[in-house]
């Protein structure tokens, strides 16, 4: 899994976040299904170069979320995705966090709205 999750340290955003986010997509975009184990957290944060409390807080926000749920046995594993299961205001936070991704990753490549807008639609055209 690692392969598919990178951190950008000159992105304005957090490296938990961006770890965060990205989990998050792979898991409600279908890429990482129910019952899948997420590396441990020294695993992660050894790929990804980052501390391990980087990777814990990801996990943890993940788990507040409801995305995932961690234990001693089956460490950390992906559950059911559940719209339902978050408020309207913690769904309007996470886009939030989705669209700073985006803009800072758009940014970092030198890409402009239009062609942000672009490929948005491109990939929820894709999701239909």
């Amino acid at each position: 899994m690692s392969a598919t999750i990178t951190v950008d340290p000159s992105s304005g955003v957090p490296p938990y976040e961006q770890i965060r986010g990205q989990v998050e997509v792979l898991v409600l975009s279908g890429h990482l299904r129910p019952g899948t184990s997420l590396p441990t957290i020294r695993q992660l944060a050894h790929d990804l170069g980052v501390a391990p409390g980087t990777v814990q807080r990801a996990y943890r926000e993940l788990e507040l979320a409801g995305v995932v749920e961690s234990n001693r046995r089956r460490g950390t594993v992906v559950l059911e995705p559940n719209v339902e299961r978050t408020s309207r205001t913690q769904r309007e936070q996470r886009l939030q966090a989705a669209a700073r991704e985006l803009v800072a990753t758009a940014r970092g490549l030198g890409v402009d709205l239009d062609s942000v807008e672009s490929a948005l639609r491109g990939q929820w055209a894709v999701g239909d």
